[in-house]
């Protein structure tokens, strides 16, 4: 989501769907989450049905931003080329050749002298 949003309304729009297929809806809340931004405070009582959906929800999510950790640091500030911004270096095939060609460079360079 690139616009504001509001966390509580998208909160309740979720409650508001996984609830209506609760098989039952009149159960006593297992638990209470409360939301507070800049926008105001809520808070949402949430049935077994609705609190084990909330979490197979972010247990699901993949953040657009991971492309996983680097194999050299294990960082995880892969960019879109897969050059990590931690130690330098470049992952994925355009990586590999060039870290291939790196090597071969060296050792034309070391033969030469």
């Amino acid at each position: 989501m690139t616009e504001p949003f509001d966390p509580a309304a998208v909160l309740a729009e979720f409650i508001e769907r996984v609830a209506a297929y609760d098989p039952a809806p009149s159960a006593a809340p297992v638990g209470v989450v409360g939301v507070r931004t800049a926008l105001g405070e809520a808070t949402f009582a949430m049935t077994d049905h609705v609190a084990r959906a909330l979490c197979r929800a972010l247990v699901q999510y993949h953040d657009p931003h991971d492309r996983g950790r680097c194999a050299g640091c294990g960082g995880r500030h892969l960019d879109e080329n897969l050059h990590c911004r931690d130690c330098g270096r470049l992952h994925g095939i355009l990586g590999e050749v060039i870290a291939q060609h790196a090597r071969r460079v060296a050792a034309e360079s070391t033969e030469q002298t």
